[in-house]
């Protein structure tokens, strides 16, 4: 609702069909009878064909994660080219907001079209709604906003109990829109859906391993990781099982 999408937008499929993003391409533009463009690959890896690609459809959301949405923000930022985009959704990964300075330079500090979306596949596709203004560039850390209507989130310490504002603890993910666990994988399950303190209907919470803090009223700022997770495009990447396979190879020792 926040959104208001419609038949009046036109939406892109950038993303691959493995990642979850694509779910919220495809289906929020198809279910409000919107107009979705799916970018060629090559297109994908070419950020003035991309521009080009928005301009020429006239897209109107736009989907991307922080790292993919750089290259194209130089060519949008030196472009006399209008784009018609009523929403940049970001998602997938970190948001560096200070990054985002260039954008509200070329297109006004009162822009309101950069929306960024905390998520994690447990939940497909996001838990929080954020929009980004130019004062948030100002200062440092990555706010991911408050959760949707289907979702809760608290930010809770080792024990179960929720931190004070401005102390960091582990995020936490509840309420209808959370998965019911790992298909065949019922330890992992166990591990990190567990349950709802807070909840007296028998409900999960998800352990997302993400650290986040509170920064003010409703407004959670992501921190890092409490693992050695990271994230490349979106994807998950466990440095440990990489660690692993190199391990494996005859020339290397460590």
């Amino acid at each position: 609702a926040w959104f208001g999408f419609g038949p009046q937008d036109v939406w892109t499929l950038f993303h691959s069909y493995a990642f979850d993003f694509s779910v919220w391409e495809i289906f929020g533009a198809l279910l409000h009878g919107g107009r979705l463009v799916i970018v060629p690959r090559e297109v994908t890896r070419s950020p003035e064909d991309f521009h080009q690609l928005l301009v020429e459809q006239g897209v109107t959301v736009l989907n991307q994660t922080p790292s993919a949405f750089k290259p194209l923000m130089r060519v949008a930022c030196d472009s006399a080219s209008d784009l018609s985009l009523r929403y940049v959704i970001f998602g997938g990964e970190a948001l560096d907001v200070a990054a985002l300075q260039p954008w509200f330079e070329r297109f006004g500090e009162e822009c309101d079209n950069l929306i960024n979306m905390y998520g994690i596949t447990e939940t497909t596709v996001h838990v929080t709604y954020r929009p980004i203004r130019f004062a948030d560039t100002q200062q440092a850390g990555s706010p991911i906003g408050a959760a949707i209507p289907d979702l809760s989130m608290y930010v809770l310490d080792a024990d179960f109990n929720p931190v004070a504002k401005g102390c960091t603890g582990e995020l936490h993910v509840g309420h209808a829109g959370l998965a019911r666990g790992y298909h065949n994988r019922a330890s992992l399950t166990a591990e990190r859906f567990v349950p709802d303190p807070f909840s007296s209907e028998g409900g999960r919470l998800y352990r997302t391993g993400d650290l986040a803090r509170y920064r003010e009223q409703g407004v959670i700022e992501y921190v890092g990781r409490i693992d050695h997770q990271v994230k490349i495009r979106g994807f998950r990447i466990e440095l440990g099982e990489i660690e692993a396979r190199l391990q494996e190879h005859a020339a290397v020792r460590e």
